[in-house]
Parts: C-alpha cells; sequence; structure tokens
C-alpha cells in the first residue's frame, strides 16, 4: 500500500441477505485529507464506514485503513484511529474535562487535554457537566473524544445532522481544526451542502484561485512538514541571503520602471516574494510569459471584495488604494535556488518590455 494514503477499498462489496448494502465501492484517501461520502439515506455510506472501521466485515474487496486490514481488529490499528459515531453516549454528570481524559485513558499516547479543548472550542466549558451542554457543544465533544487518542485517521459519521445553520458553521471549524493538523478525515453525508464544505475545507475555503468562499487557519504543522523543516532550517540564513542579492539586483535595474517593494533600511528582508506594482501589469506578465518567464498575481481580488468577507462583514465603501494594487501588483521570480543568468534574463524581460 502507498504509505501516502491513508484509506484505500478496492472493489468493496457487502450484502444483508438479498439486499446490496454496498456495490463494488473503490475510494482513496490520503493522509491529510479530509475526504467526504456523500449519499442518500440507504446508500451504504454508514456500512461503508463500519467496514473501514473493523465494526463489520465485507463480503468482497480489498481493503486497507493505515496499512492494516481493519476486519482483523489490530490493536495497531485501533489506536491509530478515533471515531465520531452519529449518537455518543457520555455519562451526563461527568464534565467536559473528565469525559476526554476518561476516553484519554484508553490510549498509550493521548493528545494532552488542553490540545483538545482548544480544537474543538470547549476550553470554557471544560467544567460544566455533559448535561448542560447544548446539542452543539455535545457534538464538539463527541469530535474530542474522537480525538483522545491523537488518532491518525478520524471517522466522522453524519457530524451535523439536525444542527440548526449556526452550528453546523462552527462543526465545520472544528473539521477545519483537524485538516491543519495534519491528520486524515472521513465524513459520511447525504448533504450535498456538507459535501460540499468539506471539499472547501480540504482547499482554505478557495473555490477558483485566490477566491475564498470562508475563512480558515492553519494551527499545526504535521509531522512531515516539520521533517522538511528540519532539513531546510539549516540552510534558511544561505538562502535568506541570496534571496536578498535577487531582490537588490531587481531593484537596481527595474526601480525606475515599476514600483519596486518597499525596503527599510533598518529591517532584513527575506522577501519569500518580490513583488512590484505597475498600471501595464497584464501585458508585462504576457511579454513575460511569451519568453517562458513565469509570474505570479497574488491577492487579485482585494480581502474587502472577496466572498468570505462579504458574507462575515457585508458590503464596505470602495478602497481605492487596494483595489489600484490588486490590478498592478505583480510577482517576478525570486526564488533562491535561481541562477545568475536565470535571474538576468527575468530583469532583462522587464527592460526589454518598457523599451519598445
Amino acid at each position: 500500500m502507498d504509505d501516502s494514503l491513508a484509506i484505500v477499498a478496492r472493489g468493496l462489496k457487502k450484502s444483508y441477505g438479498d439486499v446490496e448494502a454496498v456495490r463494488g465501492i473503490d475510494l482513496q484517501v490520503a493522509r491529510g485529507e479530509v475526504f467526504a461520502l456523500l449519499g442518500p439515506n440507504g446508500a451504504g455510506k454508514t456500512t461503508t464506514v463500519e467496514i473501514l472501521e473493523g465494526h463489520r466485515k465485507a463480503d468482497a474487496g480489498e481493503v486497507r485503513v493505515l496499512g492494516h486490514d481493519p476486519a482483523r481488529r489490530e490493536r495497531a490499528l485501533l489506536e491509530r484511529i478515533g471515531i465520531v459515531l452519529q449518537e455518543t453516549g457520555i455519562e451526563p454528570f461527568l464534565t467536559v474535562e473528565e469525559a476526554i481524559e476518561l476516553y484519554r485513558g484508553y490510549y498509550p499516547h493521548p493528545r494532552p487535554t488542553d490540545e483538545i479543548l482548544d480544537v474543538v472550542g470547549l476550553e470554557e466549558k471544560r467544567g460544566s457537566r455533559v448535561n448542560k451542554l447544548s446539542g452543539g457543544q455535545k457534538r464538539r465533544l463527541d469530535v474530542g473524544i474522537g480525538l483522545a487518542g491523537d488518532p491518525d485517521l478520524l471517522f466522522l459519521d453524519e457530524p451535523t445532522t439536525g444542527f440548526d445553520p449556526s452550528a453546523r458553521r462552527n462543526a465545520w471549524q472544528v473539521v477545519k481544526n483537524l485538516a491543519a493538523y495534519g491528520d486524515a478525515g472521513l465524513v459520511g453525508t447525504d448533504d450535498t451542502g456538507v459535501a460540499e464544505r468539506v471539499k472547501l475545507l480540504g482547499t482554505h475555503g478557495q473555490v477558483r484561485k485566490n477566491e475564498h468562499e470562508l475563512y480558515g487557519a492553519n494551527s499545526r504543522l504535521d509531522e512531515l512538514h516539520a521533517a522538511m523543516l528540519r532539513v531546510k532550517l539549516k540552510n534558511l540564513d544561505a538562502r535568506n541571503r541570496r534571496r536578498a542579492a535577487i531582490a537588490a539586483y531587481y531593484s537596481e535595474r527595474l526601480g525606475q520602471l515599476v514600483i519596486p517593494p518597499f525596503a527599510d533600511p533598518t529591517r532584513t528582508h527575506v522577501y519569500h516574494q518580490y513583488v512590484v506594482r505597475t498600471p501595464a501589469r497584464d501585458a508585462l506578465r504576457a511579454h513575460l510569459l511569451a519568453r517562458g518567464i513565469e509570474t505570479g498575481v497574488h491577492y487579485p481580488v482585494p480581502i474587502h471584495r472577496q466572498p468570505a468577507w462579504l458574507r462575515a462583514y457585508g458590503e464596505t465603501p470602495p478602497l481605492p488604494r487596494a483595489e489600484q494594487a490588486a490590478r498592478e501588483m505583480l510577482s517576478l521570480p525570486v526564488h533562491a535556488d535561481l541562477t545568475d543568468e536565470e535571474v538576468e534574463r527575468v530583469a532583462d524581460g522587464v527592460v526589454q518590455f518598457f523599451e519598445r
């Protein structure tokens, strides 16, 4: 099995008597991915999820979850998955913190309680008894209990059933937090709106490039990112110096043709982007692309015009400077691995455009 995949199912089948509940499903879920399993009532979503969790055995097909056959119910797998059922029976007179601590005790390497409370948004309710929580807060606690063992994979079965719109929005913020943790997750639902929401959560709310329907945030690096950074950090200072040298070259050659980025001499700039401004932005970009030089247009839609902003705050008065900047900004290549010849070719291309 590919180590990058959390779930693999091929030709999955399950029948109850003469009724085919699952008829040859194929699916893959990557590690760190939030995946929605969509279908109407009776389509076999819960049966599929129960097979993946190890609660039922498939009649046919191949199933691997984190490299294991879930039907074997191996401890090595069970310790690495979390399950949020449609309904969870929790002792009503326990406090939120006590309930989470109870379930943490079942796992060898549980996630810290404070961290769980933070990710599900129940920090202020940690001392409240379960029977005093609202429906939405109880569902958050269900997710917290699913996270108790610090799972690599979390299953959520109909996570927002019966929620009002406000509670649903809060629930999806919890799922967004899980995606930022780098954990994989599978959500089963018969609601197309929920499925579309899950897809958006995997792309920071982005429906099209640079157009965001939802707000989101990264809250923690997963192990893969951390491993990569441990290697890259050793070369960070040298790479920062290289980007600064490229930026200085651009500013010297192009400063009279475009508006270069502001550089405060009392600060150290690392230039992850080198953004210039020109009213001829689109024409310049096309000119460079015709010469094999790729550029970027970051934030072509100003923040106050983003759908996520408009939904949260409504229309705002015009901000002409921000809107003008969005029309004029162009990011030139400034990667630390560019050769001197490549950097010179970029600058030559800009100069040639303005000297036509």
